[in-house]
């Protein structure tokens, strides 16, 4: 190695975005170690190869990652560094939770109250939502939070998200008022089932968040004057009804949604036509074919078809649904016609609303039967 390859430390701390102190302390840490070390005056130099591995030293450490964890998503194959990453992010979110119940624990004993209020929104409207989201509430012993749907309350939205890792639905309202709060966690999805028919039969209700869940409380108009009323439980027909947080991370539903390649084809097809060639298939998975003005749906080992009329811009595509995915995915739409967003036959396709984009439900295909 030639004096000409070596970087002083200085400018491989402009190239890389690290200071020149990081990289000693680094050096010292023995996660980047330098290329030479100047005998006399103990001068750090740095080779060009260095390079990517000091950026992603700093991406790392930017994600709060202990220096061990960090040696050790370097050192590891990309499997196994993509799953540390994920585990340390799971930790991050669970904090983060942790850390939103504890502030409304303080800020509720600050002002006295029990309950920081959120939002309020019409019950009608908010029962929709919840149950437009339910039907992609899943069930496993090493994910818990995916049994529950994630609120989330931020400026002047309130955006709902279940998955069951197959099926990603996201509803966004706009709430009659908001307390400007910031606010997020995961809320039994069993303990929304029990409570919605009551939540429907209010016409206004306003989310407070208490420490060890959410209260939906009846209120008399949108504002944020209370409407009286008693502390009961699930179902219970009273002015508040209460369900519990689930504890554990929620998938990283965000990162999912903005990893989502550009639909090559979209297509705008006639619900209530798409959802009975669904319910017409026997098998269990079903075959979705989209070309120049249709949709055909088969299976495996069917010899008819179904051909539903539709609205196809772009390429023609094939892919493969597992039924009990597809067919929720459709009927909770809204409207008389859904759009189907298609990026290939293993990237998940988005069903929305032809002209409502308030629900969007991302559908993971399934493997093609070995039959086919």
């Amino acid at each position: 190695m030639t004096d000409t390859e070596l970087i002083s430390i200085g400018t491989f701390a402009r190239r890389s975005g690290l200071t020149a102190s990081a990289l000693r302390f680094y050096d010292d840490s023995g996660v980047l170690r330098p290329a030479d070390v100047d005998a006399a005056s103990g001068y750090r130099y740095y080779h060009h190869d260095q390079l990517e591995r000091a950026v992603a030293v700093r991406r790392l450490r930017e994600l709060d990652m202990p220096l061990v964890t960090v040696d050790q998503v370097l050192t590891a194959d990309p499997t196994r560094a993509a799953r540390l990453i994920d585990e340390h992010v799971a930790t991050l979110s669970a904090r983060a939770d942790a850390a939103r119940r504890l502030a409304v624990e303080v800020k509720t004993a600050l002002v006295g109250e029990d309950a920081v209020p959120l939002a309020t929104v019409k019950g009608p409207v908010l029962a929709a939502a919840v149950d437009q989201v339910l039907v992609a509430t899943g069930e496993a012993e090493d994910y818990p939070a995916i049994s529950g749907v994630r609120l989330e309350v931020s400026g002047d939205s309130l955006t709902l998200t279940a998955t069951d890792r197959y099926r990603l639905a996201v509803r966004t309202l706009v709430p009659e008022a908001s307390s400007g709060t910031e606010w997020s966690a995961t809320v039994s999805g069993h303990d929304l089932r029990a409570v919605l028919g009551e939540i429907r039969r209010r016409h206004v209700v306003r989310l407070e968040a208490v420490p060890d869940g959410v209260r939906f409380h009846a209120v008399a108009s949108t504002g944020w004057r209370d409407a009286g009323g008693g502390h009961g439980g699930p179902g219970q027909v009273s002015g508040d009804v209460h369900c519990r947080l689930l504890d554990g991370a929620f998938p990283d539903h965000h990162a999912l949604v903005a990893e989502l390649a550009e639909p090559v084809t979209r297509v705008v097809v006639a619900k209530d036509a798409l959802l009975r060639a669904i319910e017409s298939r026997a098998e269990p998975t079903i075959r979705l074919q989209v070309r120049a003005g249709e949709c055909v749906l088969a299976g495996s080992g069917e010899a008819s078809v179904h051909v539903v009329e539709a609205a196809v811009e772009g390429a023609d595509a094939e892919m493969w649904f597992g039924v009990v995915v597809l067919h929720p995915a459709v009927a909770t739409a809204v409207g008389p016609d859904v759009m189907l967003d298609i990026r290939g036959p293993s990237e998940p396709v988005t069903v929305r609303s032809a002209d409502n984009g308030d629900l969007a439900t991302h559908a993971m295909p399934h493997e093609p039967p070995v039959e086919a």
